[in-house]
């Protein structure tokens, strides 16, 4: 019995030192694992219980060449115990509806059979474990019009992501907005990923040009990982480049907003604020004066135009200019 015990452990401990394919092991890698665990054993007897192993689990070998290697089949369901608890469960469902853009490709494929097997504790009824009714109880919704989002090659995303975890440079082949054929970019240098909605970005540098320029993965039609390493930019700071507007399609430098809102329109900043020094304040019968230093973006724009009438910007003059022609051209459209 004991002895039936200690294969038993053995063979437990043998397939979770397997990986999952692409990567994989061979038999004599196996032995001297399974040695530093305390169980010494030979290569034969390795190789026997993968072979006998894999006629219940999804093991296969690629014997193209000696050693033989050995994986779990990509896609084969999680092999583990105890099962995933519901927290545990909950969590990874989490992860892959919130965080799937935010991750490396060897990450989101090791995560696969977690994620499917998160899926099916949740999905069981005989469970009354409060937590397991969670995601039908919680929603993250977008302060603007939800759009949907647009379709990514993974393929691209994943040559992409690759090149910028290994600091590679790129080919890219961008499709821009109603383009018929794409431009080729050769010599295209990495440096970050960011989600905006549901838009993706590439902050990258082209060629030997210095400046940073942000692109949409999802117009990226083909993408090829280069040999040369990526260059760097000196003091880039990617919390900074954010916070300068980039995202919002800067429309120029920095400027001095002074606005006053109705009540109604405006109220929410006190909880919300525009910028970290904004000053709000009361201002006539029922309406909020606001001055805030905040980047020119169109997204300010967008922003201020969405109140309609519950905002009417003061200064600076050029943007209360571009205020005023927008809302003349409205009313002349609606005429």
């Amino acid at each position: 019995m004991a002895s039936n015990q200690q294969a038993l452990l053995r063979q437990w401990h043998m397939l979770q030192l397997v990986p999952r394919a692409p990567l994989s092991i061979e038999a004599g890698e196996l032995c001297k694992r399974l040695d530093a665990l305390e169980f010494p054993v030979t290569k034969r007897t390795v190789e026997r219980d993968l072979n006998a192993l894999s006629e219940v689990f999804p093991l296969v070998c690629d014997d193209a060449e000696k050693p033989y290697r050995w994986s779990w089949l990509r896609g084969a369901q999680r092999f583990d115990l105890p099962g995933l608890t519901v927290p545990e469960a909950l969590t990874m469902t989490l992860v892959e509806q919130h965080l799937r853009h935010h991750l490396p490709p060897s990450t989101a494929e090791a995560l696969q059979p977690y994620f499917a097997s998160a899926a099916r504790t949740l999905s069981t009824n005989d469970d009354p474990a409060p937590s397991k009714a969670w995601l039908r109880k919680v929603r993250s919704v977008p302060p603007q019009q939800p759009l949907i989002a647009p379709r990514l090659d993974h393929d691209c995303q994943r040559t992409v992501y690759l090149a910028l975890m290994e600091d590679r440079q790129l080919t890219l082949h961008y499709r821009k907005r109603d383009a018929v054929e794409p431009t080729v970019y050769e010599a295209v240098h990495p440096l970050a990923i960011v989600q905006r909605g549901g838009i993706v970005y590439l902050a990258c540098m082209f060629g030997d040009y210095e400046d940073v320029r942000t692109i949409a993965l999802h117009r990226v039609v083909a993408a090829e990982a280069r040999y040369e390493d990526a260059r760097k930019k000196e003091g880039f700071d990617l919390d900074a480049y954010i916070a300068s507007g980039q995202f919002g399609v800067i429309a120029g430098e920095p400027l001095r907003l002074r606005a006053v809102f109705t009540r109604a329109a405006g109220e929410h900043l006190y909880e919300t604020p525009l910028s970290t020094g904004q000053e709000l304040t009361a201002h006539g019968d029922g309406h909020l004066l606001l001055t805030a230093t905040v980047p020119h973006t169109r997204s300010l724009v967008w922003w201020l135009l969405g109140f309609g009438d519950g905002v009417v910007v003061e200064e600076p003059a050029g943007l209360r200019q571009e205020m005023a022609q927008t809302a003349a051209k409205m009313a002349q459209a609606y005429a």
